[in-house]
């Protein structure tokens, strides 16, 4: 399989006036708009129409991931402030036994301001249940991927999860040009968020309430969930004038044996909760086709790379994918299991996965752009077109689409 023609990533800009950026999300998250798409044809109406816009036979996927409160804010002891944003774990490297760390733990971030941390401790000091936590970090290396910081505290029973919660603030996207405020710790994160490890919100989520949840149950139709931690990466502009020498960062998928036992057992294909629930069910697919391909898996954590995919048989069948995989993890006695994925999907790709989306609207010249013009096609600028006249609100707080491009090839 090979797919390796260029791409202009020209060819996927439009223009986005600063007015239509969401800046702030609004008073009710269902309260949003919903552009329907629905083979060729676009209409609109509010979320809360969401349920009935479905197929009647649809079942959703959503990314359960947790948005951590990423940013800590150090001082030397000159006074200088120092950001650290934390991106992932180095050690422990798993998420969850980094956040349960007691004492210390090491993180690679990013630093704001480094310039005026040349050597030596930075510390800040936070309140965790009525007692003063001082907290030190010391940078072990420097690299082009950032910093790797070693955080130490000395105070009996309190957790780095805790730390974080109570020091951090939420990260929101940059191009919202403001700092986070308190409401922004809630609504910058979907109701039924789960596994702290993201530091970006998988916000085609973030217009699902309860009353939601529950008006889609009352109609039949059920939700299962895996977990993909969103990386800063998602924010990384394609700056190569050939989007295919974008280098995708890595990020890290959960999910359960349950979950691929569910998705073998349905009739029709899933509505995907966002690109990355959408990244996150094609690469399953992939790793399936490797299994079958002869190619080995590891149980603790397989790598995919971002074209792994275009080496890969293509005519192999969603359900013997399927198959491949839960015999594999019956195999190995796994109830769960967790690969990271660098897939890029681009214009050209065949989805086997999903038969729709729904999806925010995002950024001119963007991977995520890429990834709708991969599902729709040329379309996309009839949506996005159709969005800006109808003034749409765009990005992580903006407004919302359903993709249904029909069946797949």
């Amino acid at each position: 399989m090979s797919q390796e023609t260029d791409i202009s990533i020209d060819s996927y800009r439009y223009n986005l006036p600063a007015e239509a950026i969401a800046k702030h999300p609004l008073p009710h998250r269902d309260g949003s708009r919903l552009l329907v798409y629905r083979e060729g044809e676009v209409a609109h109406c509010n979320f809360r129409e969401l349920p009935d816009q479905l197929p009647e036979d649809s079942w959703l996927v959503f990314n359960n991931t947790r948005v951590i409160q990423a940013r800590l804010k150090f001082t030397k002891s000159t006074g200088a402030a120092i950001e650290v944003f934390c991106l992932e774990p180095e050690d422990p490297a798993e998420h969850q036994l980094s956040f349960e760390s007691m004492h210390s733990c090491t993180w690679r971030c990013m630093v704001g301001n480094a310039k005026k941390w040349k050597s030596g401790s930075i510390s800040l000091t936070t309140r965790i249940e009525g007692v003063d936590v001082r907290v030190n970090a010391n940078c072990l290396e420097k690299g082009d991927e950032g910093f790797v910081i070693r955080f130490q505290w000395a105070e009996a029973g309190c957790s780095f999860a805790e730390i974080i919660e109570s020091a951090g603030s939420t990260p929101i996207p940059p191009y919202l040009n403001r700092s986070a405020d308190l409401s922004d710790k809630q609504r910058y994160q979907t109701i039924y968020s789960k596994d702290l490890g993201s530091v970006a919100a998988p916000t085609a989520g973030l217009h699902f309430t309860e009353g939601m949840m529950r008006k889609l149950a009352e109609r039949g139709i059920n939700s299962q969930e895996l977990t993909l931690h969103v990386g800063a990466g998602t924010f990384v502009p394609v700056k190569n004038e050939n989007a295919r020498e974008h280098a995708m960062h890595a990020e890290l998928v959960t999910v359960s044996r349950a979950f691929l036992e569910h998705w073998a057992g349905q009739a029709t294909l899933p509505v995907a909760v966002g690109t990355t629930s959408t990244r996150s069910m094609e690469t399953i697919y992939w790793l399936g086709v490797k299994i079958i391909s002869g190619e080995s898996l590891s149980q603790e954590g397989t790598e995919f790379r971002q074209w792994d995919n275009e080496s890969l048989p293509d005519d192999i069948s969603l359900k013997d994918s399927m198959k491949a995989l839960i015999g594999w993890c019956k195999e190995n006695k796994l109830d769960q299991f967790r690969f990271t994925t660098s897939l890029m999907i681009v214009p050209g790709y065949r989805f086997r996965s999903i038969r729709g989306m729904i999806t925010n609207f995002h950024q001119p010249g963007s991977t995520l752009l890429l990834l709708i013009a991969a599902l729709i096609g040329e379309d996309w600028r009839q949506i996005y077109q159709s969005a800006l006249d109808h003034s749409y609100r765009f990005l992580s707080y903006g407004d919302s689409s359903l993709l249904l491009p029909g069946s797949p090839d």
